[in-house]
């Protein structure tokens, strides 16, 4: 007898349970959806993804929750959607108890701005990927320029462009990278009238080094106008081209 109320009791739970559950997905599926939010979560470094711009998308693909019952909403489909935009790192889409949809978006981060002759205008990111400039916002990082085809951005300009973010003094100090057909770079400098030969992509540390020496005992004291080039090809060496004065 013991034994058979067990059992009953352990039924009667169970199909409690069941009987809960079912009338839980139900009524869930039945409710009406009262908001969509979007939170971009780094807003605060960059604003390439704005809440606006993640709304109109769902929109136009007819994948915005409000006004719909939760058995309408495929939460999925509203993130797949959202990954489709290129600026777009990761999302999380969810539920909230208050029958709210919210959208957690983390954007791409731009590490070089590249504009070349070959590809057109584009950023590389810190995963080496290439992502679209966005008309949004526009982010501070070093920019290159010139003849530079997908492979060399992603490598070798990539790694210099980190160099470079790894030292503010130099990221600061340098305007521009100019990249020729050889693949030997020069550099524009924020400061001074002349460009900064630095050849390939190599061994780069040394040689700005040695650039920092030379404008210590050399430009500090010669002044920054007296020269039109500097080279630091290179070992050991800092050549330099006098500027054409008109008359001499």
């Amino acid at each position: 007898m013991k034994k058979f109320l067990i059992i009953l009791v352990t039924l009667v739970i169970v199909g409690y349970l069941v009987f809960s559950l079912t009338f839980v997905e139900k009524t869930s599926k039945n409710t009406v959806c009262e908001g969509f939010e979007v939170v971009v979560k780094d807003s605060l470094d960059t604003r390439f993804v704005q809440s606006r711009d993640i709304v109109a998308m769902m929109k136009k693909f007819e994948l915005y929750p409000v006004g719909k019952t939760f058995g309408e909403i495929n939460t999925l489909a509203i993130r797949d959607t959202i990954l489709t935009n290129k600026l777009v790192e990761s999302a999380e889409v969810y539920t909230t108890p208050k029958g709210v949809i919210v959208a957690n978006i983390y954007q791409r981060k731009p590490l070089l701005r590249v504009i070349s002759n070959v590809k057109g205008s584009y950023y590389i990111d810190n995963n080496r990927e290439i992502m679209p400039v966005s008309s949004n916002f526009a982010v501070y990082v070093p920019i290159a320029t010139g003849a530079i085809d997908e492979e060399f951005s992603k490598n070798e300009l990539y790694d210099f462009a980190s160099f470079l973010l790894k030292n503010p003094d130099w990221d600061a100090w340098i305007e521009q990278i100019v990249v020729h057909k050889n693949k030997e770079v020069e550099l524009i400098p924020r400061v001074g009238d002349f460009r900064i030969l630095l050849g390939e992509l190599k061994d780069y540390p040394a040689k700005l080094a040695k650039f920092s020496l030379f404008v210590e005992k050399g430009l500090n004291v010669v002044g920054w106008n007296r020269y039109s080039e500097i080279n630091l090809k290179y070992e050991n060496q800092v050549v330099c081209t006098k500027k054409q004065i008109i008359g001499d």
